[in-house]
């Protein structure tokens, strides 16, 4: 129980775990396509966990230490971005951390976070928009959608978590945790079969395996779960399908 405890506290609530699950999310597409670099992955990890530090402790007053550790982590992506890729790579990063404060900042009157209903979907255009187009040197609309909707999916389940705390209209608020898990069986399948008809066989046999895992998630997701659930169980299913791929090529 100790060892859980401390898994928590150091790696679940200190944001590396879902950085570690967003950037995995992402190697599985870059590997698919041929295009995996080590410093695209250190990238990827370092945007996501700046990224996702500064959402959590804005409003804390470890604020201006985690300003000061975004700054150090941007200047370091701009650095490995310049040394391994070019002008073009840093404008799409650039962007991606620009929609990134647009999600949630403290400066701004209005930002995505309090907009009924749009979270999901903006958590799942972000996510997206790092694997089919900071990783590729074209616009992938296959990988966008694919990526787009199984993300879009993954977030309801923490909109049921949140229900009784969320002071922002979501789904699970509005039509109930039964129609939002409807939801997110539709967005899953239809991840799932894009994947399959366009992903490599392997690839697509991977994801198809993380969506079954994925299903049964997302049916177990009540609100009255603990937080490791979520936290754990269904932020794991982003890295499931690279997870999948390890298994069926070297077990």
């Amino acid at each position: 129980m100790n060892i859980l405890k401390i898994l928590k506290k150091y790696i679940i609530d200190s944001q590396i775990y879902v950085s570690l699950m967003g950037t995995l999310f992402a190697v599985f597409f870059m590997t698919e396509q041929n295009t995996f670099r080590f410093p695209t992955v250190l990238l990827i990890f370092i945007t996501y966990f700046s990224g996702y530090l500064y959402t959590k402790y804005q409003y804390t007053k470890h604020f201006f230490k985690i300003l000061v550790l975004n700054a150090v982590a941007g200047i370091a992506c701009a650095f490995l971005i310049i040394h391994n890729h070019n002008e073009v790579r840093l404008l799409k990063w650039f962007i991606i951390v620009i929609l990134g404060l647009l999600y949630n900042s403290f400066f701004l009157d209005v930002y995505i976070r309090k907009i009924p209903l749009l979270k999901v979907f903006y958590v799942g255009l972000v996510w997206a928009l790092v694997n089919c187009w900071l990783t590729l040197p074209e616009f992938s609309i296959p990988i966008f959608l694919i990526s787009f909707l199984f993300i879009t999916a993954l977030v309801l389940p923490f909109d049921i978590r949140d229900m009784k705390s969320d002071t922002v209209k979501t789904f699970p608020i509005l039509i109930g945790i039964q129609n939002t898990k409807y939801i997110a069986y539709t967005l899953v399948f239809m991840s799932s079969i894009i994947a399959v008809f366009y992903l490599e066989y392997q690839y697509a046999l991977a994801f198809f395996m993380s969506s079954i895992i994925t299903y049964i998630l997302i049916y177990f997701s009540e609100n009255k779960r603990d937080d490791s659930y979520f936290s754990f169980g269904v932020e794991t299913c982003s890295a499931l399908p690279f997870l999948f791929l390890l298994i069926m090529k070297y077990f």
